[in-house]
């Protein structure tokens, strides 16, 4: 470099500190050291990139993730006789040096979470099953930290034989040298954990950080066997950890051991699987991706825990650990810009001022937010009409859903009533088993906004009391092997919820109607006996007249007094959810079928919806459909609700729009006004767009899905509110309220 100025001392230092620290390198973490000793070399040299040891991508499982064996054997094949694996033993009491043979369930892999050794009785035959396993692609195994204190120990190192590390040593003391070395050489090959299936999943023996997975580092090693501890240590001489779990907001999924538990439990999308077999408790493995517990009891107490380990029924608490996170909301969980992954769309904005505008909402009315585990989607209207005297027809409907390629529909009655989504369980213990409610509630009823529909909280125990004991009646709790239902329902009356709007729009713009409208006919009359010119105007103001009385008979069919719950109607369509299961793969008949039993148990409060299933492709069916609307429509009824078949359909352009409402023409004068009928006026609205809607109907459609599907998956329930608040934050979005 002539552009510097130094001895040649400078050079040769450098040139002599390097020699120097070739020979320490190794000792600094660098397990592969290259020295280019000339230019030739250099020239030489390709750089190759290669995966990481921890980036296991692209294996996909299926797994069966096992958790701390600590030389429990016996219980070790009887779990993985259990879980499939078909284990054969060479000769009676002995394995030879290679180990049993190993028959794995076709396409599955077993994953070791470490501790593999120390304390219990069989710790040479786990290391021969084990290491033959891996030595045959049948498992993948991480180190937990007795493997490495062991593997230290065995290649001379100075450590404290604790902990039952002298068990260990003992029986492996009877065996040859050969096994020994190929102990070690199994040890030191073992990486600090695996990020396996496009990183949905992590292994690691005592956890890891988001911002850990995939990498390599001392500080990563030690993290992955021992997690964090505080530096302090507890009555029982053990160290004090910090819960990394709690404060968890990684993506994947995250199964780890180290810790003993008495019950496997999830946090944050993790769960510790190390279920304490060696101190009596049981050896737990999980299945991936099913998420499915298999656990085998321990023959005996192996070693005595320091820090008394409890049986299942010692420590069941009220709440569990996630339930106990979760009492606890972060408002960073649902404020902001935010961009939503989800399974039926693959990700929804949400715009930064719509999800405050959904928070304001959500913190000043909402329900116990333990509850809102959904909130239901819009509904777009079909086209306009161009039948005379229409602004709504089901034809418009059929030939939507027909364009889309789908050949039959089921048209529902629409009862005019509120939306409301009710969450019921079987009885309170699954209420705070499954919800963490604890307050004695074993359900709620909610509107599309999340607020309680009820202020007396006696009569919404009542309601649920009776929608409750007809879920009884009617089996639904044996049939669906759950102990509570999410329901999509209309509640009736529609009074019940619009009697301000009533007080406030309706009832005034219908009383100055008919006062006004009656004296302007009266005086246009005697004018028109003067002078026949004023004979259109006075028809007009006649047609006027009778849409002033026609606004006020609307309004009023679809109102009542309610003084109890005898009053009320609740109408059921989606058996949205239950135990282990989102119900969007059943069709709409078997919705409509399952909800008609239930309300045949109870038909003072619950009331089916009527349905007729159509083939769009068939005019005559058509026909038979269109005339059922009219048929409802006429006699004061709403009108009604066409959807696909399936529950999901996919069209010639995607996901098609769940459900097309089609009102009848009295009803949309509640909607658009008195004299929306009239030919100037309906004209103007035919021009209406419902691209919009529809867009938005799509998009919070996937949201409620993804909520449900999160909650029945056991997620964190921020995971479910980002979806909750999702959708209330996209009714924020400027779209026609009349639509």
């Amino acid at each position: 470099r002539p552009d510097r100025q130094f001895g040649p001392h400078v050079v040769r230092n450098q040139a002599r500190d390097l020699r120097r620290s070739l020979r320490g390198l190794e000792r600094e973490g660098f397990r592969h050291v290259f020295v280019l000793s000339s230019p030739e070399e250099v020239d030489a040299v390709k750089v190759v990139r290669e995966r990481l040891w921890t980036n296991l991508r692209h294996e996909h499982g299926p797994f069966d993730i096992i958790g701390d064996v600590h030389g429990c054997y016996e219980e070790l094949v009887a779990l993985l006789q259990s879980l499939g694996y078909r284990i054969e033993h060479k000769s009676e009491g002995s394995e030879g040096p290679e180990g049993p043979d190993v028959t794995v369930p076709a396409g599955r892999r077993a994953i070791f979470v470490g501790d593999l050794v120390d304390r219990g009785p069989g710790i040479p035959d786990v290391l021969r099953l084990v290491m033959k396993m891996v030595q045959q692609g049948q498992a993948l195994c991480v180190p937990g930290n007795h493997d490495v204190k062991l593997f230290r120990k065995l290649r001379g190192r100075d450590v404290q034989v604790t902990h039952g590390l002298a068990d260990s040593l003992e029986q492996l003391e009877k065996e040859n040298p050969e096994f020994i070395k190929s102990v070690v050489k199994f040890l030191d090959d073992l990486v600090s954990h695996y990020v396996l299936d496009d990183g949905k999943l992590v292994v690691a023996h005592a956890g890891m950080k988001e911002e850990m997975q995939g990498r390599g580092s001392g500080k990563v090693r030690d993290f992955a066997l021992y997690g964090e501890t505080t530096g302090e240590t507890d009555e029982y001489g053990l160290p004090v950890r910090y819960n990394w779990a709690a404060e968890y907001r990684g993506k994947a999924m995250v199964v780890y051991g180290h810790t003993p538990v008495a019950e496997p439990e999830w946090l944050n999308r993790t769960i510790n699987i190390d279920t304490g077999c060696v101190f009596g408790g049981k050896l737990t493995a999980l299945r991936y991706p099913e998420k499915e517990l298999v656990s085998v009891p321990a023959l005996r107490t192996y070693y005595q825990s320091a820090r008394p380990f409890l049986k299942e029924e010692e420590a069941a608490p009220a709440l569990t650990a996630q339930q106990q996170v979760d009492d606890l909301l972060d408002l960073e969980d649902v404020l902001g810009k935010r961009i939503i992954q989800t399974r039926l769309q693959r990700s929804i904005t949400i715009r930064e001022e719509n999800a405050t505008a959904a928070l304001e909402v959500m913190s000043r009315f909402a329900a116990n937010p333990k509850w809102l585990i959904y909130l239901p989607p819009t509904m777009s209207p079909s086209e306009a009409s161009k039948r005379e005297g229409l602004l709504e027809h089901p034809e418009e409907a059929y030939a939507y859903y027909l364009h889309e390629g789908i050949p039959k529909v089921i048209c529902e009655q629409k009862h005019m009533g509120s939306r409301a989504v009710v969450v019921v369980c079987k009885d309170r213990d699954a209420a705070r088993r499954r919800f963490g409610v604890t307050d004695g509630e074993i359900g709620v009823c909610y509107t599309r906004t999340g607020r309680r529909f009820f202020n007396d909280v006696k009569l919404e125990s009542e309601l649920l009391d009776r929608l409750g004991g007809a879920l009884t009646a009617a089996g639904t709790w044996e049939s669906l092997d759950t102990d509570w239902v999410c329901l999509d329902c209309e509640l009736m009356p529609w009074s019940a919820k619009a009697q301000d709007l009533l007080r406030r729009q309706y009832a005034p713009t219908g009383a100055a109607a008919r006062a006004s409208l009656p004296v302007a006919v009266e005086a246009l009359a005697l004018a028109s006996a003067a002078n026949g010119e004023i004979s259109p105007l006075l028809e007009q103001y006649r047609e006027r007249h009778r849409a002033a009385e026609l606004y006020v008979e609307a309004y009023r069919r679809y109102c009542w007094s309610v003084e109890s719950l005898a009053d009320w109607k609740l109408a059921p369509f989606h058996l949205l959810a239950s135990e282990g299961a989102v119900h969007s793969a059943k069709d709409h008949v078997w919705h409509m079928q399952t909800l008609a039993r239930v309300c045949a148990a109870d038909p003072g409060v619950l009331l089916a919806t009527p349905f007729l299933v159509v083939d769009v492709t068939q005019e005559s069916e058509r026909e038979k459909g269109s005339e059922w609307w009219h048929e409802l429509t006429s006699q004061g009824g709403e009108g009604m609700v066409v959807k696909p078949m399936e529950f999901l359909t996919k069209g010639l352009r995607g996901v098609v729009q769940p459900a097309v409402k089609v009102r009848g023409r009295e009803y949309l004068r509640i909607i658009y006004g008195p004299e929306y009928t009239l030919a100037q006026n309906l004209e103007r609205l035919r021009n209406r767009g419902v691209g919009a809607k529809r867009s938005l109907a799509l998009r919070e459609f996937a949201l409620g899905l993804e909520s449900l599907e999160r909650f029945v998956q056991r997620e964190p329930l921020r995971r479910v509110h980002e979806c909750v608040f999702g959708v209330l934050a996209l009714e924020s979005e400027p779209v026609d309220p009349r639509l």
